[in-house]
Formats: structure tokens, C-alpha cells, sequence
């Protein structure tokens, strides 16, 4: 072998050492933006079908905040509102002064529940995992929002300590630290997330449908597929 062939072969090498190195998201784009969510026909903002970023062309993006807002109740459970966070990502990507305002709102929530001396744990959540999503925006799309993706995790694991055990919110926290710095930390939010997934639940085929992401091996995917007897 002369040393050109021997340049390339080491190359390869440290390219395919490279690889395994990095996370999941770093092929297939920001975790929290590019993997949609299975909300059962529930109400969120409208969507297309061609793909994560397919928002409704006839969506009048004027009123991206009223909508999320009102979408996001207390009766909404929470992987809804992860997919319509997700969504409302997107629409603001389009329109940063919307997307600014809707952090601001959402913020504005979560002081005025801990000024009252009663924290809400749903709002916490929602502006923890807004800016999440935020944080995420310049990796692959261009164009970012203010977002802050570790005080983003941190609301999020606050929301949990308020809220107490919540598998789904675990599946969030799970999905946010699929950084490979933090392997240890998503393993833990998983196997919680995991032992709260009952077969055929909104929260097992999100699960599945988030396997290749967060890593599952063949036996959790047959237990979390195995049908529900009527």
C-alpha cells in the first residue's frame, strides 16, 4: 500500500470513528424539531403531511401565539403539547417576532404562577421545552430563535419535581439530553418513560415511533408493541 492508499484508508477511519461518536440527531436534524409526534387526532395547529416541516400553507401565522396559548390547557396531555410546541417552532421560523412574542408569553405564565405561590408545573414545562426547541433551530435550519437548550432541560426536570411522576414529561427530558454528553441522563428519563408506557398507549407508540432516536433495543420494542387484548 503506498501512502496515498494509506492517507485514505486512515481517512475513512477517522470519519467512520467520527460517526460513531455522534449523536443520533446529527444525521437526521434537531430531535426536537425533526421527529413529529403521534397525538391521536387531537387538536393542535394545523399541519401538512410532507414531512416535519410541512406546516399548512393557508396557516395564518398572525395567530401562531393566540392559537398555541389556547391550545395549551391543563386537560392537554402532555405529548400533545410537545407535538404542538414542535409545530409552533416551525411556524415561527417563518416569523421571528411571533415566535419571540410566544417565548415571552409563555414565560410571562410561569412568573405569574410562582408569584401566586402556586407554580405551574404544565407551564414550566411548556416554556422549558419551547426553549428547547429553540435552541435547536440553527443546527440545520439557518434561521434560530432564542431558545436555550440546558435551562430548557432544566424546567423541564423542574416540571417533573412539581408534577411528580410523569412518564411522558420523562420521555421529554429523554428526547432533550439524547446529546451523547449526556448518555447517562437520557437512560435515566428513558427507563422512567419506559416504565410508565403501558402497550398501546399514546405514550408506547410515540415510544416506537421515536425507537431509532432514542436507541431501543428489540425486547423493549416487542413488549411497548404488544397489542392490547380488548
Amino acid at each position: 500500500m503506498n501512502a496515498r492508499h494509506r492517507m485514505r484508508a486512515g481517512l475513512g477511519l477517522t470519519i467512520l470513528m467520527v460517526a460513531a461518536l455522534l449523536p443520533q440527531w446529527a444525521w437526521a436534524g434537531p430531535p426536537l424539531l425533526c421527529w413529529p409526534f403521534d397525538i391521536e387526532g387531537e387538536r393542535s395547529l394545523p399541519f401538512g403531511q410532507g414531512g416535519w416541516r410541512a406546516g399548512s400553507p393557508d396557516y395564518d401565522i398572525r395567530n401562531l401565539v393566540e392559537d398555541t396559548l389556547g391550545l395549551l390547557t391543563p386537560e392537554t396531555p402532555v405529548i400533545v403539547r410537545m407535538e404542538t410546541l414542535r409545530r409552533a417552532t416551525v411556524y415561527a421560523l417563518k416569523d421571528k417576532s411571533a415566535g419571540e412574542e410566544l417565548r415571552a408569553r409563555l414565560e410571562a405564565r410561569v412568573r405569574l404562577a410562582e408569584a401566586s405561590g402556586q407554580p405551574d408545573a404544565l407551564a414550566v414545562f411548556d416554556f422549558g421545552y419551547l426553549l428547547g426547541a429553540y435552541s435547536q433551530t440553527g443546527r440545520h435550519i439557518g434561521t434560530t430563535l432564542p431558545g436555550d437548550g440546558s435551562e430548557g432541560y432544566r424546567l423541564v426536570k423542574k416540571a417533573i419535581e412539581l408534577r411528580g411522576k410523569d412518564a411522558e414529561m420523562e420521555l421529554a427530558a429523554a428526547i432533550m439530553s439524547v446529546d451523547s454528553l449526556w448518555k447517562r441522563t437520557k437512560r435515566e428519563h428513558l427507563e422512567r418513560a419506559l416504565a410508565g408506557a403501558r402497550p398501546g398507549s399514546l405514550l408506547a407508540r410515540n415510544l416506537l415511533r421515536q425507537r431509532d432516536l432514542l436507541g431501543l433495543d428489540q425486547a423493549v420494542v416487542a413488549r411497548l408493541s404488544v397489542p392490547v387484548k380488548p
